[in-house]
């Protein structure tokens, strides 16, 4: 199966699913921060159960696509990460002794899946590679500030966690103004990037909410991390349908 799948990508959807699973290392812990704080909890045990199997099913394509023997031996570490990863988030009900492991798990999933990212970007070699990565890395950094948030909204904070909610918030504004910028973008991926920019205005007014309480204050970052993220997919999709 891997096979026939690896067959169908090109390096652009390669750059596309790879970054994707950038997304889905912060989006699973997000998740079960969730369901153990009580935020949207259904909901939010059908988006680990679906990140779960997705993360599962474009690991494998990745491997099978994987066309030098770096972005390989890439793919072979980040598999050994994930299976750790993997059973903390499936191995029981959500409490806090494994929340502050599954902190750790996720960054280390995340930095070989951006390691793999990056060198499918260097193999294309091409400015629409570069696009497809920068876009897809906002989904990843919409879910990344929505977990830290959720960390620390369960007393699991560290200077570190600090400094890198700071640090993901101004990566993505500056992010933004890059993608809006690119001589590529067609009117679609113009008008998605401008849907963009109004959701993470709501987003950041989530984050600072002081009103209201809060329960709210974390289901109002649930939920608009999910429509930056639905809107940077369609956008880092758009920009994987560019002319090769």
């Amino acid at each position: 199966m891997g096979n026939a799948c690896a067959q169908s990508l090109t390096i652009n959807s390669a750059i596309n699913k790879a970054g994707r699973q950038r997304m889905l290392s912060q989006r699973m812990a997000k998740a079960y921060c969730q369901i153990g704080l009580g935020v949207e909890v259904e909901r939010s045990k059908k988006i680990l159960e679906q990140s779960v199997a997705l993360f599962d099913r474009q690991l494998a394509e990745l491997k099978a696509f994987a066309p030098t023997p770096e972005i390989k031996d890439t793919y072979a570490k980040l598999e050994q990460s994930w299976l750790v990863y993997r059973q903390l988030l499936t191995g029981g009900g959500p409490n806090i002794d494994n929340a502050r492991k599954i902190a750790q798990a996720s960054e280390d999933v995340l930095k070989l899946a951006q390691q793999g990212t990056v060198l499918l970007e260097k193999q294309s070699g091409t400015s629409t590679g570069k696009l497809i990565n920068v876009a897809g890395r906002q989904r990843m950094l919409s879910q990344r500030i929505a977990k830290l948030s959720m960390f620390r909204a369960w007393d699991i904070t560290s200077v570190q966690m600090t400094q890198d909610l700071d640090s993901a918030m101004k990566e993505f504004t500056a992010a933004q103004a890059f993608l809006a910028s690119a001589p590529q973008n067609s009117g679609a991926i113009n008008s998605e990037l401008q849907l963009a920019s109004t959701q993470w205005l709501f987003f950041a007014d989530a984050l600072k909410q002081t009103e209201g309480t809060r329960a709210e204050q974390l289901r109002n970052v649930a939920t608009t991390s999910e429509r930056i993220l639905e809107v940077m997919d369609d956008v880092t999709g758009l920009y994987e349908g560019l002319a090769r």
